[in-house]
Order: C-alpha cells, then structure tokens, then sequence
C-alpha cells in the first residue's frame, strides 16, 4: 500500500470515528467506556496521520 493510500484509509478511519463518537454522544446515556475506547481510537489515528504528513513534506 502507497503512502498515499494509507493516508487516505486512515483519514476515512478518522471519519468513521468521529461519526461513531457523535451517535454515542446523540443518545441519553451514552457508553462512557465505548465513548473512551474510540476517542483513543481516533486520537491515535490522528496521530498517525500527522506524523506521515510530517514525514512526507521532508
């Protein structure tokens, strides 16, 4: 898999967290444990795709 690739599934990765995050929020009692666990999910992604972005414009 190209770096541009892999770029581009975890930016849709991202995506995907981020609407998983805002369904869990939308309900009245939200999963505090399933909120934790994609929240680090998606942080961790986020990180990846930074430091690829950095390693790419060097």
């Amino acid at each position: 898999m190209s770096i541009e690739a892999h770029l581009e599934s975890l930016l849709r990765k991202h995506g995907v967290l981020e609407s998983e995050i805002s369904d869990i929020l939308s309900r009245p009692a939200p999963d505090q444990a399933e909120l934790t666990q994609l929240k680090r999910e998606k942080l961790r992604v986020k990180e990846e795709i930074e430091r690829i972005k950095a390693e790419t414009r060097h």
